[in-house]
């Protein structure tokens, strides 16, 4: 398995290129960057893009997954509650997606939006359990995303809490690569380290540690960030939804 991150800062976030070059297949998370990025990227590995897939509906900026998808004749893909204008591969709470030696299982984690996805990821050529999770604005390092920029906050903090539950029946090795990092409005105390463990998290991140769903919601509902500038317009971006399975 190779894996790619690409750190951003204008707008805040990450994306990632990662799959099985031995079968030439890969997957593209979250992109930000123009498309020609990931496929230059791509094609200098040697793999095609058979996946572009969005974590969550962005609040921030515009996700350039769907252009990146149509130029490559990748499946664009979201959970498959997600509202919009536009069609999408969607996939629901366990759906597995091939990349030769390599598959992603979606677990379905909302809280930071509704349709919120984790993708944990298993190279079959080392083990037969995931190693690493792709955890968007779920989970980053040292926080939990914000929760009411798709819904209230508490209704959005009550099922971020289930998710985050959810997240540390995870191994502690398993790796975890979030969405964003320190500098995103989605967070509150975000390390400038883009990469950690569950065990870290659970051990070092307050919010991730708490254990009494009361306690977690009066937490999260405290010093809540600015909302982005943009807020309103990218939202308003979204709105319909036509839904291919």
């Amino acid at each position: 398995m190779f894996l790619r991150t690409y750190p951003h800062h204008d707008p805040i976030g990450i994306s990632y290129l990662f799959g099985c070059v031995g079968k030439g297949q890969a997957a593209v998370i979250d992109p930000i960057h123009p498309p020609q990025h990931y496929l230059q990227q791509a094609a200098g590995l040697g793999v095609t893009i058979k996946y572009v897939i969005d974590t969550h509906l962005h609040a921030d900026h515009r996700s350039t997954a769907r252009d990146l998808a149509a130029a490559c004749g990748a499946q664009y893909v979201l959970h498959q509650s997600a509202t919009t204008s536009f069609t999408f591969h969607a996939v629901r709470d366990g759906s597995i997606l091939e990349l030769g030696n390599v598959t992603v299982q979606t677990w379905h984690t909302p809280g930071h939006t509704p349709e919120h996805l984790t993708l944990l990821v298993t190279d079959y050529t080392r083990a037969p359990e995931p190693w690493l999770a792709f955890t968007g604005h779920t989970l980053m390092v040292g926080d939990l995303g914000r929760t009411e920029l798709a819904s209230d906050p508490e209704s959005g903090a009550r099922a971020l809490y289930h998710s985050a539950q959810r997240l540390k029946t995870l191994p502690d090795y398993v790796q975890i690569y979030p969405g964003a990092f320190s500098g995103s409005v989605c967070g509150r105390k975000l390390s400038g380290n883009p990469i950690s463990t569950i065990g870290f998290e659970r051990r070092h991140n307050q919010a991730l540690s708490i254990d009494n769903e009361d306690a977690f919601v009066r937490l999260m509902l405290q010093d809540i960030p600015p909302r982005p500038a943009n807020f309103e317009r990218v939202r308003a971006h979204y709105s319909g939804l036509t839904v291919v399975s």
